[in-house]
């Protein structure tokens, strides 16, 4: 929105010189001062009866105006224009404590106005439609407008649809009255959020619920946006929150019974009767079919959440982007994701910020989010000062121009009023868009804990506050619904007596639900068993097949022109196909998409520069030399296939990975992979690995079959290039959670991700991917090891034709492998044996004992070229008993890898040597 102040700036004679250079002639004034003059002239002319000409014309006999009266008629609209932007800073929005002083400078004396001129009329109250008015009118319009119990923030929005959208609906939608039913179904809804808490209050002392008493405006709000969703063509909403009203939410938005929370609470709860078991109450998800008042229905999903405050925020917008693909043809109309905050982690964690970022991207677009900020003004015991630099927990929003609502907590119409708004913003617009509900926390951080121990003052001013449903009852009351007492009196004693029956445990039928497609896949798989991880499956392809897909992989459109290097690349993979039978790292990979592809799967990949790969191997989409037209190589194998989508991402991998584990989270017949561009930065997604990708079908039952490419070997390439940190994965495997490898053929990658949808079961997959030797021909595969057999755990040594002579036996896992064979074969080392661990865990026990028994008698060693406080060793020692061994490493060390390059090739040297020494 531009600024005025240049007009009103200037000196009235000049101003109405500028004025009657603009009516003989508008072409000769800027165009800015042209605007102006033309929304004044509108505003005479519409006060003049003339209602419908947009502008006074040029040469017209209109009376003239004054210098001093334009420059007052600009004062005033300059003041509108700052209330406009500015008038959130001293709205009422704070239901506890009088608003920090935030320098507004909306008094009137500011736009050089006084109280003089409080009764003299202005025709800029046209721009808020009130016509030609007194400036008293104006003030007191703008302050019950955007200095109310609602503050918004727009003013940084360029698109001027979205601002006149906003400015229509404060000024003119906000303010009609709310017809009674609608008023009944606040009460009501308010009643549910408040009399469940003093239920729990009462029956549960001293239990951890997290309660949400001070905020219960939230489930007013919630429901608001729902129903306003479902009647704007809405079918799913995807929610996701933290621990705050998480009970509340569950019981009174979702319908989970109140029999299963109060189950929850005895500990007595059983796996079938949640999404998941392992958890505590206040971190569990649920999903249900909710009629609205309206006579719709519509589908809510709220994904399980541990104490990681925002680490759900990227998976519900993954999970949201995959059920509009799979479900909703892409229509992101038809699924609406929720997500609600607390003040003090929107502001504090950055997967906020990365979220946000990502909302407008191809890859991760879902047609808006809705952010809910639930401020208690307090984050466990910090006061907000302590907690941001910023004027709002929301400041993030404006990076993406998303508006923010600021909204008093306190007052119920008002929040249900912008929740509907908001929700109509999201719609029509498709982006995302911020309320932040201005309450306060009842108790603790939880309920035994001492809040005045930090906010005696605070606290002291919240006992004597009275709760939201109190508040909207005396303001109905005052407000001509005199039967609003008694009617919030018989809510009350209905709802508890409910509450009472269902503790007593007479029965509450759950609500009926109809399972998704997506959601009926996922029913038809089953838990994994020890014996699934003896033996993999048959992954191979038929040759025909085979060839088919190669030969699409390698052909484009004859008016499309590959840059010259990939286009010479290419050919060399082909001729390398016709010439020795083989196929690279890249291509076995590509065939392993498309393979999954013509069985009419989907495949979604992203991470940063994975289109072409990081290290240029991949180039799974192609770019015209000349035009910079792109090109699928995966989207053209056969007329109807499933999708290969692929996107490179922002720099990020929390919220990116996060996100990809929400897509794979909501669909089990999707291939979903992140591949971090360097497999050491993974670590800035490790919010994800701890709390979903590692524990979360433990947790909460919940399958997933995400897959990690994590580039990993020493090459030189110094400390945060080197280590994707295996230990760490390997640390937190257990109960067959996850699956890891550091594969080392193109054959054996090809099957292993063919596997992670041809298992009856989804488990994450963490591969550490080679670099440098993604172009080794020891990786390279012949076409009979894909159209044969399966993924094998452990590979021997093919070098070796007598195990008789063997007395060594060096076991190792990935690139060191390469090192180690070159070596072996240079010297013509017969009485070595390497044998490759390709899947570290599930450990591949049986098949270690059956090489063992192979090499009887031979001395084996555990090769590797981490440090060795990192890479398997620690793991192996602690869980291959089965095997006498030993351990070939670096020294310890508390950095992954040198930075110096002749050090580096010295380490790698000396485990080859000692590994080569008899």
């Amino acid at each position: 929105m531009k600024d005025f102040s240049f007009v009103t700036n200037s000196h009235p004679a000049y101003i109405e010189s500028l004025y009657q250079d603009y009516r003989k002639d508008p072409q000769a004034v800027d165009p800015e001062w042209v605007k102006f003059f033309e929304g004044f002239d509108f505003a005479v002319s519409t006060q003049n009866g003339k209602a419908g000409a947009a502008t006074v014309a040029a040469g017209s006999s209109a009376a003239p105006v004054s210098g001093d009266q334009l420059s007052k008629e600009l004062s005033v609209y300059r003041l509108i224009q700052a209330y406009r932007k500015k008038g959130h800073l001293i709205s009422k929005t704070n239901p506890i404590r009088e608003r920090k002083n935030r320098q507004a400078n909306l008094e009137i004396s500011f736009f050089g106005l006084s109280d003089a001129d409080l009764k003299s009329e202005f025709f800029a109250g046209q721009v808020i439609g009130l016509g030609k008015t007194s400036l008293e009118n104006i003030v007191n319009r703008l302050k019950q407008v955007y200095a109310g119990p609602v503050g918004l923030e727009f003013t940084y929005i360029n698109d001027a649809k979205k601002v006149e959208w906003l400015q229509r609906e404060m000024e003119n939608t906000m303010h009609q009255p709310m017809p009674l039913e609608k008023k009944k179904r606040v009460l009501q809804k308010l009643n549910q959020g408040v009399i469940f808490e003093k239920f729990l209050h009462t029956k549960y002392i001293g239990q951890k619920r997290f309660s949400l008493e001070g905020g219960e405006n939230t489930i007013t709000a919630l429901d608001a946006m729902i129903n306003t969703a479902s009647e704007l063509g809405v079918q799913e909403a995807v929610i996701g929150m933290a621990h705050r009203g998480r009970l509340n939410v569950l019981a009174n938005i979702l319908g989970k019974t109140y029999e299963q929370i109060f189950t929850e609470f005895e500990g007595l709860s059983t796996p079938d009767l949640t999404m998941g078991s392992g958890d505590v109450k206040y971190h569990l998800g649920f999903r249900s079919m909710v009629d609205t008042p309206a006579g719709k229905q519509i589908n809510l999903q709220l994904l399980p959440n541990p104490s990681h405050l925002e680490v759900v925020d990227p998976l519900v917008t993954g999970f949201a982007r995959s059920k509009a693909d799979v479900i909703y043809n892409s229509d992101y109309d038809k699924i609406f994701p929720i997500l609600i905050h607390g003040d003090a982690a929107v502001a504090g964690q950055g997967v906020v910020y990365e979220l946000v970022q990502m909302s407008n991207l191809k890859g991760y677009y879902t047609g808006g989010t809705m952010h809910f900020v639930i401020n208690n003004q307090i984050g466990f015991t910090t006061d907000f000062d302590d907690a941001r630099s910023s004027d709002y927990c929301t400041s993030v929003a404006a990076i993406v121009q998303a508006p923010v609502f600021h909204v008093n907590g306190d007052d119920a119409e008002a929040v249900v009023k912008i929740s509907e708004i908001a929700t109509r913003y999201r719609q029509e617009f498709n982006c995302d868009i911020f309320i932040d509900l201005l309450c306060y926390r009842r108790h603790g951080h939880n309920e035994g804990d001492e809040p005045k121990f930090t906010q005696p003052s605070l606290y002291a001013l919240i006992d004597k506050h009275a709760d939201p449903r109190e508040v909207y009852t005396q303001y109905l009351l005052k407000n001509g619904e005199t039967d609003a007492q008694e009617m919030a009196k018989d809510m009350q004693k209905v709802f508890w007596a409910e509450l009472q029956e269902r503790l007593d445990e007479v029965k509450q039928h759950p609500l009926p639900y109809s399972h998704q497609k997506p959601e009926q896949w996922w029913a038809a798989l089953r838990k994994a068993t020890p014996q699934d991880f003896e033996q993999s499956p048959v992954t191979a392809i038929k040759e025909e097949d085979f060839t088919r897909l190669f030969n699409s992989l390698m052909q484009w459109p004859k008016d499309f022109v590959p840059l010259r290097k990939v286009d010479k690349l290419l050919k060399d993979k082909i001729k390398l196909y016709e010439t020795e039978g083989k196929v690279d790292w890249a291509t076995g990979e590509l065939l392993a998409y498309a393979s999954l592809q013509v069985e009419g799967k989907d495949v979604r990949m992203s991470g940063e520069d994975v289109q072409r790969g990081t290290f240029s191997h991949r180039h799974a989409i192609l770019f015209d030399e000349n035009t910079n037209a792109t090109y699928n190589r995966l989207a053209h194998l056969q007329e109807k296939q499933g999708q290969f989508r692929i996107y490179n991402s922002l720099l990020s991998e929390f919220a990116v990975m996060g996100f990809e584990y929400g897509y794979a989270m909501a669909n089990p017949n999707t291939l979903v992979l992140w591949e971090a561009q360097y497999g050491d930065f993974v670590n800035g997604a490790q919010t994800v690995i701890d709390q979903y990708l590692t524990s979360a079908e433990q947790k909460w039952t919940t399958m997933n079959g995400l897959v990690l490419l994590l580039p990993h070997g020493y090459e030189g390439g110094g400390p945060d290039h080197s280590n994707a940190r295996p230990e760490r994965f390997l640390q937190a495997c257990a109960e067959y959670n996850i699956v890891v490898t550091n594969i080392t053929t193109a054959a054996n990658f090809f099957h292993a991700l063919r596997r992670q949808l041809t298992w009856p079961f989804r488990k994450p997959l963490v591969n550490f991917s080679p670099k440098a030797n993604l172009r080794h021909q020891g990786a390279y595969s012949t076409k009979e090891d894909f159209t044969t057999g399966g993924f094998k755990e452990v590979l021997d040594d093919p070098f070796i034709t007598d195990a008789s002579q063997v007395k060594k036996v060096l076991f190792c896992s990935g690139k060191i492998y390469f090192d180690l064979s070159e070596k072996q074969v240079k010297e013509g080392r017969k009485d070595i044996a390497i044998v490759r661990l390709e899947q570290l865990y599930p450990l591949p026990v049986t098949q270690l004992e059956a090489v063992n028994q192979k090499y009887k008698g031979a001395t084996w060693f555990w090769v590797q070229e981490e440090p060795l406080n990192m890479g398997a060793a620690s793991y192996l020692q602690m869980n291959l008993k089965q095997l006498n061994y030993g351990v070939i490493s670096r020294n310890p060390s508390a950095a992954t890898a040198t930075g110096y390059a002749k050090v580096h090739t010295r380490e790698q040297q000396e485990i080859i040597e000692t590994a080569f020494n008899i």
